[in-house]
């Protein structure tokens, strides 16, 4: 999900505003350039905008397919090639390996070569790591699939949310970016549908198809206005932006804020990665860091990863149970996505991590009960109940939410070191989550239940005390609450 949305604040006009930009400041749309619309109105999403947001978008379906894939074919892999539990664990944690390797590139790939550059090289390794696994003959090649599938992963998860929060207007940023959540659960479904009713190599076939389709679909929409700007290419950048905002728009306002704020970070001098252990940055260090680190370590990725196995743990059927997960992952983003910027980031959050604790509370007494004999066939169905209410809490608010904040409290001048930490500190938790995962289960399945429950409540309160309300609210004046939060 990557500096995932990293650059997302836009535009924030440095110079003295003029009468326009006051009305546009008074709108609530900084964004917004027409200067021509009623104050009661606020700019609507172009066919050009809503065209790109799918393109870009296909991306996140490629990674939700991809984190998704382990699980249904579990039990068939390991059969068809005589892998052990250690080297599945391995083959499914490799894809994190991946991921921080790419994470670590995105960010300067992307501002080097371009969004739709780097799309089309994500979509490369995605093409590669899929073709691997499906003709792999053993670990070796499925370990070389997994881990390009990583690489790739790592970069969309970047450049998908940033090219998105670019090309969009302020007011519609938030339900936009939360768009790559849905489709990254579209993605998910997709795997754990398909992959209980055809064989694990067909899956890696059909899982080609989205990348195919957004190499095809990147010849037909615009590069981001903002890098366009950043690297002087002025004409390409007015053709973008008033191709994205329709013909008869009025983009003056909104390209000359553009260019304030391309002028003003310039003028700022970019950060060293180790700058960013100063005190000054230590509120949005430790918000970002921590809430990244806590998103991964409350053990989601596990379930997902292995879901199959959890369900055979419980005694319930993996096909079944794999299909339920499958139907509840797009209502389930689709809710987040509704109340996104309705609710607040805050709040959500807060509901997000008390579902998944109470969720967690019911698997783990599920495999608790599993000793009791005459409650043993209660395991079953609590152990679905607590499957589907944890990935139902965690769709509608911490599987995204997260990218969403670090790109509101990071100064602009270190969100591309901040992105690169905080991606890294998400991939490197996911892979401690993924390859202990099921030694963890073999030691005991309550017991590691429980451990998670005790992260997410930790997440609780990390949330109610540290994370501040970010909706609404300019780059300023996210930047003056950081300073005094904590």
């Amino acid at each position: 999900m990557e500096t995932k949305n990293i650059e997302e604040g836009l535009l924030l006009r440095r110079s003295m505003p003029d009468a326009d930009d006051q009305n546009r400041n008074i709108n609530g749309s900084l964004g917004e350039s027409t200067g021509l619309l009623p104050r009661s109105r606020e700019p609507s999403p172009t066919t050009a905008v809503i065209l790109s947001t799918v393109v870009a978008v296909c991306g996140s379906f490629c990674y939700g397919s991809a984190t998704g894939y382990s699980a249904p074919v579990e039990s068939a892999i390991m059969e068809d090639l005589g892998l052990s539990v250690a080297a599945y664990s391995v083959f499914g944690s490799i894809f994190t390996i991946g991921g921080m390797f790419g994470a670590m590139l995105s960010g300067k790939i992307a501002d080097l070569i371009g969004r739709i550059r780097t799309m089309w090289i994500s979509d490369i390794f995605f093409a590669a790591g899929w073709l691997a696994i499906a003709f792999a003959k053993d670990a070796w090649w499925l370990d070389i699939g997994r881990l390009l599938l990583g690489i790739g992963g790592g970069i969309i998860t970047y450049v998908v949310p940033v090219y998105v929060a670019e090309i969009t207007p302020k007011n519609l940023r938030g339900r936009f970016s939360s768009a790559n959540q849905l489709m990254s659960a579209s993605g998910f479904a997709m795997a754990y549908f398909v992959g209980t009713m055809i064989s694990w190599r067909s899956l890696a076939l059909i899982s080609v198809v989205s990348g195919i389709a957004q190499i095809i679909g990147l010849f037909f929409i615009p590069e981001s206005p903002r890098w366009l700007a950043k690297v002087g290419r002025d004409k390409e950048f007015e053709t973008a932006l008033q191709h994205l905002r329709g013909e008869d728009a009025d983009i003056s306002g909104e390209a000359a804020d553009i260019r304030d704020y391309i002028e003003t970070s310039r003028q700022e001098t970019e950060a060293r990665f180790l700058d960013l252990f100063q005190r000054r940055y230590a509120n949005s260090l430790f918000v970002g860091v921590g809430l990244m680190a806590l998103q991964q370590l409350e053990g989601v990725s596990g379930l997902a990863y292995y879901s199959s196995s959890i369900f055979e743990e419980a005694g319930f059927s993996s096909s079944i149970g794999l299909k339920v997960v499958a139907a509840k992952q797009i209502p389930a983003a689709a809710l987040g996505l509704f109340f996104m910027d309705k609710s607040g980031r805050r709040p959500l959050l807060l509901v997000s991590a008390t579902g998944m604790f109470l969720s967690y509370i019911i698997l783990g007494l599920s495999f608790s009960l599993k000793g009791l004999p005459h409650l043993k066939r209660v395991t079953p169905i609590l152990s679905l109940i607590g499957i589907l209410g944890c990935g139902i809490a965690y769709n509608i608010g911490m599987a995204g939410i997260p990218w969403i904040i670090m790109s509101e409290i990071f100064p602009v001048n270190v969100k591309v070191s901040a992105g690169s930490l905080v991606t890294f500190v998400h991939w490197f938790c996911s892979w401690i989550i993924t390859f202990c995962f099921n030694f963890l289960m073999e030691w005991s399945s309550a017991g590691t239940i429980f451990i998670f429950a005790g992260v997410v409540a930790v997440t609780v309160l990390f949330v109610a005390k540290f994370v501040p309300e970010t909706k609404g609210k300019t780059l300023e004046e996210m930047q003056a609450l950081m300073t005094r939060f904590l």
